[in-house]
């Protein structure tokens, strides 16, 4: 991803739920991840930790992963997309 569709990417986390699609790097196959940075969210989940500042030249992402109720990381590089909002086919 260039360093734009990141800041995009970081921008809609902040936002809301956004929907990741990558690989995963213990050659686990593709993880599909409904995830979110949104301090209002995040308190509305009773999480007091957030996410106060990404570099848009990060290499990965932190980020709350709404399916698994915990914070899940993933590398920028192995990412095969994103849409905006969670895809009925994210959540097991």
């Amino acid at each position: 991803m260039d360093k734009n569709e990141t800041a995009n990417l970081i921008k809609a986390l902040q936002e809301g739920v956004v929907t990741v699609t990558f690989e995963k790097i213990n050659g686990g196959g593709t993880r599909v991840m409904p995830c979110t940075i949104s301090e209002s969210i995040l308190e509305d989940n009773g999480i007091k930790v957030g996410v106060k500042a990404i570099d848009a030249s990060s290499d990965h992402i932190a980020a709350w992963a709404v399916d698994k109720e915990a914070w899940r990381s993933f590398r920028l590089d192995t990412v095969t997309g994103w849409v905006i909002g969670i895809q009925k086919d994210a959540v097991a």
